[in-house]
């Protein structure tokens, strides 16, 4: 099971698609750090990730830093990116081991897990939730972001899937 919300987060420290590293140490010096773990075969993670980048966006201001945390080599990681749409940077986690998404407990992805300042869990989704990412993104708005909803009324989006 990922990790819980109050529960300390592993550091993390992971090589960046397209070059440089990720500290989550580092991150966290500026704010929260959402992770969002996947595999680019997973269809789940597929249908999530388009939505994560659209969270991205519409807190960027918020003092959040978001990194995916992929699960596979540079290349098919790359190529997931463009089709996507992900803006967002993307860490490499060794596919031989999988060393950070054992660390954080993971046995499904997508798993989007929130790490505040003080380096403790606030948030931990598993799966696709749409319930879940609509109180994430709630409880992180403040007054002039708080009329732009995640999520349109006129689109369907799938209210749980499994990963």
């Amino acid at each position: 099971m990922a990790l819980d919300r109050g529960k300390k987060a592993p550091e993390i420290e992971l090589p960046l698609l397209g070059g440089g590293n990720f500290s989550l140490a580092e991150s966290l010096s500026k704010g929260r750090v959402a992770l969002a773990f996947f595999k680019v075969s997973c269809p789940v993670c597929q249908y999530a990730f388009p939505y994560y980048e659209r969270l991205y966006k519409k807190l960027q201001a918020k003092d959040i830093t978001f990194v995916g945390v992929s699960e596979d080599n540079a290349r098919d990681t790359a190529m997931f990116t463009k089709e996507f749409g992900i803006t967002f940077p993307i860490a490499l986690d060794p596919p031989d081991r999988y060393p950070v998404s054992a660390a954080y407990g993971l046995t499904n992805v997508p798993t989007l897990i929130v790490v505040g300042s003080t380096g403790v869990v606030e948030h931990s989704i598993v799966s696709w939730s749409k319930k879940e990412l609509e109180e994430l993104y709630r409880e992180y708005l403040d007054s002039a972001t708080a009329q732009s909803p995640l999520f349109d009324h006129s689109e369907t989006v799938a209210d749980f899937r499994a990963g």
